[in-house]
């Protein structure tokens, strides 16, 4: 069984940008016969925000089917494939590493096609360009840790409010 660790927001680490370019460049090696973008998402790709200390990524291709045969290859490297999550999201691969918590690095491999891919983008660029809102939202993940604790998956799905009232519209 996996062991339940409480949700913690901490301060941001200006190291967090230097360790995804690092862990960019182990994606890059791993896809390189693949056409990839691969983006620094999350609150971690947020100057100065606050977060859960796991820098997440997110990988676009454009089919799935290229990142399902490199299952193999992440495993190689560090990543546990976590497949409870496709029946909610049947558009994204996750990858975890390591493959124990505390976890380094969440994996998001996604069609650059799809809804989650330029909504995730989306999000991260309006907290990029208003501070203001990138705080409020800080302080609601603290309320948020408080409240869940080791509920990771509680956690995350509380926060979707926040998200889609910035959002909106959106497409």
């Amino acid at each position: 069984m996996a062991r339940r660790i409480p949700v913690e927001i901490v301060p941001y680490d200006a190291a967090w940008p230097t360790r995804f370019e690092a862990e960019k460049s182990v994606l890059l090696d791993v896809f390189r016969t693949v056409q990839v973008q691969i983006e620094h998402v999350g609150s971690t790709a947020v100057a100065g925000l606050g977060a859960k200390p796991v820098i997440d990524i997110m990988l676009g291709v454009d089919d799935l089917s290229a990142v399902e045969l490199r299952i193999p290859d992440l495993a190689g490297r560090g990543y546990e494939y976590v497949s409870r999550y496709e029946s909610e999201f049947p558009e994204r691969r996750l990858f975890a590493k390591p493959q124990w918590r505390p976890r380094a690095f969440h994996l998001h491999a996604v069609e650059r096609s799809t809804r989650f891919w330029h909504r995730l983008l989306l999000f991260r660029d309006f907290l990029r360009r208003h501070g203001e809102v990138a705080v409020e939202y800080c302080e609601f993940k603290k309320r948020l840790a408080a409240v869940f604790g080791d509920d990771r998956d509680g956690y995350a799905r509380a926060k979707t409010a926040f998200i889609e009232a910035v959002l909106g519209g959106e497409p």
